[in-house]
């Protein structure tokens, strides 16, 4: 296990100016290009397939920081979402549930939702793929246990697992939200909603990233993240500081 890290990753201010199709300079250990035939091979340091575990609030980038993140890795991309949710849909006809945030959905749906990315991932990486886990991890965010459970089936698998949180406030939560106007998002814009988010860090080893940079500046400052070993952080440090 890596030490703590102790600060929140930020891009450096230069990239903003930088071209559109790199984000981040092969000096900074990893070169992040849009153009499939340039991806770059994982860095030495990587010496086995990665399961990279991408979570964060709603609206926080997920889906479009892990999607960019699998095709810089040559990895398998497995969002929650995407994966499982015609069999969701399935469950909440068959109980009558429309709203896909309920708690009882949840409460019938989760557990079988996430053992189904996991042994996809547990496959992958089997097969020497490497893996990106796109979802909310709430428990394993918050649950040490679960959190170790998760690293020990990717272990056992042959490769290991690294949480990449993307940090955001309440604030930008709800404008980002707001925006992308998505048939999901109507309960969530009730005045109150975000009050009930979970939005501290988690308190399992992390690399924390500011999700207020764009998708591709993030997906950057992870990868260089994972090529130069930074220490991960655990939820209860307080300091936050920047990469680059």
């Amino acid at each position: 296990m890596l030490p703590y890290q102790s600060e929140v990753l930020r891009s450096a201010p230069d990239r903003r100016s930088r071209p559109p199709d790199v984000v981040a300079p092969a000096s900074e250990g990893r070169q992040v290009s849009r153009d499939r035939d340039r991806r770059v091979v994982p860095d030495e340091r990587i010496s086995r397939p990665l399961a990279v575990v991408v979570c964060g609030a709603p609206g926080s980038g997920k889906s479009t920081v892990g999607a960019l993140l699998a095709h810089e890795l040559g990895a398998a991309l497995l969002d929650l979402d995407t994966a499982t949710a015609s069999l969701t849909a399935v469950i909440s006809t068959l109980h009558g549930i429309s709203d896909l945030d309920d708690p009882a959905l949840a409460a019938l749906t989760r557990a079988a939702r996430y053992e189904a990315i996991t042994c996809v991932a547990v496959d992958n990486l089997a097969a020497g793929v490497s893996a990106v886990m796109v979802a909310p991890f709430t428990v394993e965010r918050r649950d040490l246990g679960a959190w170790d459970l998760l690293q020990r089936r990717m272990q056992e698998a042959g490769g290991s697992a690294v949480m990449v949180w993307l940090c955001i406030s309440a604030d930008e939560v709800r404008a980002r939200v707001e925006r992308r106007g998505a048939e999901r998002d109507l309960t969530k814009l009730r005045p109150d909603w975000t009050a009930g988010l979970d939005l501290a860090p988690p308190a399992a080893p992390h690399i924390a990233v500011d999700a207020l940079s764009g998708p591709g500046e993030v997906a950057g400052v992870v990868l260089s993240a994972l090529s130069q070993d930074v220490p991960q952080r655990g939820g209860t440090d307080g300091d936050h500081a920047r990469g680059g």
